[in-house]
């Protein structure tokens, strides 16, 4: 019952997704600040989790690049704000699968957990963690 609402929100996301990118591409300020993050999956079955990262592909600015583990790799074209990048995926997820509103992997939008020790961010260099932290608190 919920694809009934999750297909047309799904919609026009991609609709406001495509015509941010159209606005930006006549603008000749484009403001992207491009980002790859670490999405902490909460979702568990290839059904569900192809879906996911089918959805994230087709949405404008955002591309699902593959799994590590339990996560989700995704390239955002817009992600001065990589805090906001996971709660929208958060938020996706959600929509496409209600169950997992209630599971805390500590991201933005997931409960209260420490997203430092749930995602990495790439590409914003004002951040110590990353794919290739050092942390002893990472591991």
């Amino acid at each position: 019952m919920h694809l009934f609402k999750f297909i047309p929100w799904l919609i026009g996301q991609i609709i406001v997704g495509g015509l941010v990118i159209v606005r930006s591409a006549f603008s000749g300020s484009t403001g992207f600040k491009p980002v790859i993050v670490s999405y902490p999956l909460r979702i568990t079955s290839d059904r569900d989790i192809f879906w996911f990262s089918s959805c994230i592909t087709i949405t404008p600015g955002t591309l699902s690049l593959g799994i590590r583990g339990d996560r989700l790799l995704v390239h955002a074209v817009y992600g001065a704000d990589p805090g906001e990048v996971l709660a929208g995926l958060a938020d996706m997820e959600e929509r496409l699968v209600p169950s997992v509103a209630s599971i805390d992997k500590g991201a933005p939008g997931q409960g209260a957990g420490n997203p430092l020790h749930s995602t990495f961010v790439a590409g914003h260099s004002d951040t110590n963690y990353g794919p290739y932290a050092t942390s002893d608190e990472e591991n």
